[in-house]
């Protein structure tokens, strides 16, 4: 090889990187362009308090998807609209036809969020949006309506006419009993496409580059144990007669040993091979109080995304107010189980409902009650969207983004890959796991963060389209 050739080579790769120095400039000032105005819309759409679970209005609901068809529409996609999903709240959906030889990209979201009750300790009202240091509170400002916000921007950026095809989708019940999985099998031309953007992540800390590449799937069910026909004086029949509530206290403290690691032998685990995550970190998100321990053996990323997690979610017993000396008859507990990638939700069911017949004390009688399902979900590391999706965070955020799971359940993705087996899938977006508080009391999203996700989600279509002769940013 020649001197002139290397000098040749090496003048093409300056040229080639200030040509991405020039789009990324551009693309960063077309995307401030929109913040003021994408901050105003998420601000009305968490105004809105769309909480779509059982017993909460319907108005407000309905009201919120007739916002985020508004917003689309305004945005770029003119043929935004409602569909009507079958015994659920309707999906908002548009598309624009994809340019000649380029793929298709389904971008999703959802609209619905989660209640906001008095105990959650919210500072503000979590209905009226309040931006504090950078960062928008209220209930959805994270999980997810800055997904909605995430898209719309997207779409903004490239007023409308973006490299590639668009479909979205933004669902109205993804935090209850979602119903969409019926529209996807009815309708799965609805959601053809080649590369699927699920803006419902985010990076576990603010300006530090992931992708989701796996979330967890869950089994739910009662455990409902007998022992006394009533209840009787534990003076009279203490120390003889079976107490109810003890024996269920007795069955829920195998499912862990000292160190709070799952006990139950045959349930699904695998080592994690992906980024690892912080302790101090997790300790901070999840409020862990002083001197208080994490629980469980091994590393936090194999305990938070490949190997089961259990926990007791309710438990009926008598009430410490008003407790009265007596046996307890009956206690019943909602036990629930994350699952990782590659187990089956109805097998680990079995395993753990075997187990807890296995250490039932005293013959006491044991019931379990229906079994609520989520199947967990995983997508390639390394196929072509990946790879631009990679690159496009690595010129966003100036690092290599790191591959990790998610213990949360979106259930939508396995229905979307069983129609679309072929497809490739992005998990991200700008709700960061160490501040967002999703489900939470004083949820939030960092602005400054949704503006970089934003970026990298417009850089992403523009690679995926090839960008050096599909239209600009703000042209």
């Amino acid at each position: 090889m020649t001197d002139t050739t290397l000098t040749s080579r090496a003048i093409e790769s300056v040229v080639r990187l200030d040509a991405l120095m020039d789009e990324l400039v551009e693309l960063r000032s077309a995307v401030a362009a929109t913040m003021p105005g994408i901050v105003a819309d998420l601000e009305r759409l968490v105004a809105i308090p769309s909480c779509a679970f059982p017993g909460f209005p319907a108005e407000p609901v309905l009201a919120m998807a007739d916002a985020t068809v508004e917003l689309l529409r305004r945005s770029g996609l003119t043929d935004a609209r409602l569909v009507e999903v079958t015994d659920g709240y309707p999906m908002v959906f548009g598309e624009i036809p994809a340019p000649p030889g380029a793929p298709t990209v389904l971008l999703y979201a959802h609209y619905d969020v989660q209640p906001a009750p008095d105990g959650q300790g919210w500072r503000t009202d979590p209905w009226t949006p309040t931006t504090v240091d950078g960062r928008l509170y209220g209930r959805g400002a994270a999980d997810d309506k800055s997904g909605i916000a995430l898209h719309a921007a997207t779409l903004q950026v490239f007023n409308g006419r973006p490299p590639v095809g668009i479909k979205v989708v933004i669902e109205g019940e993804e935090e209850t009993d979602s119903h969409l999985d019926s529209l996807v099998a009815t309708h799965p031309e609805l959601f053809d496409a080649d590369v699927f953007v699920i803006g419902d992540g985010g990076n576990e800390e603010v300006g530090v580059p992931v992708i989701e590449i796996s979330t967890r799937g869950f089994v739910a069910f009662d455990v409902d144990v007998a022992a006394l026909e009533q209840p009787v004086h534990s003076g009279l029949f203490g120390g003889g007669a079976p107490d109810a509530l003890l024996a269920l206290i007795r069955m829920l403290a195998t499912l862990h040993d000292d160190e709070g690691t799952v006990a139950v032998r045959g349930l699904t685990g695998f080592d994690w091979r992906g980024g690892q995550t912080d302790e101090q970190l997790l300790r901070r998100a999840a409020g862990v109080l002083d001197g208080v321990s994490l629980v469980g053996a091994g590393p936090l990323a194999d305990r938070l995304w490949s190997q089961p997690a259990i926990s007791v979610i309710g438990l009926d017993a008598p009430r410490v107010t008003g407790a009265v000396n007596a046996l307890v008859p009956r206690a019943r507990a909602t036990v629930s189980l994350r699952i990782p990638p590659g187990a089956d939700p109805n097998v680990e069911a079995k395993v753990l409902q075997e187990h807890l017949r296995s250490v039932t004390p005293w013959g006491v009688h044991v019931d379990f009650g229906p079994v609520a399902t989520g199947a967990p979900w995983r997508t390639s590391e390394d196929g072509p969207a990946m790879i631009s999706a990679r690159r496009a965070m690595h010129e966003v955020y100036g690092t290599q983004p790191q591959f990790i799971g998610s213990g949360g359940s979106i259930p939508l993705l396995n229905a979307l890959q069983r129609v679309n087996p072929a497809a490739e899938f992005v998990l991200w977006g700008a709700e960061d796991g160490a501040e967002a508080n999703i489900h939470s009391g004083n949820e939030s999203v960092d602005l400054a963060e949704l503006e970089r996700a934003i970026t990298a989600q417009c850089r992403l279509l523009a690679l995926l389209g090839e960008a050096e002769s599909a239209p600009g940013p703000g042209r």
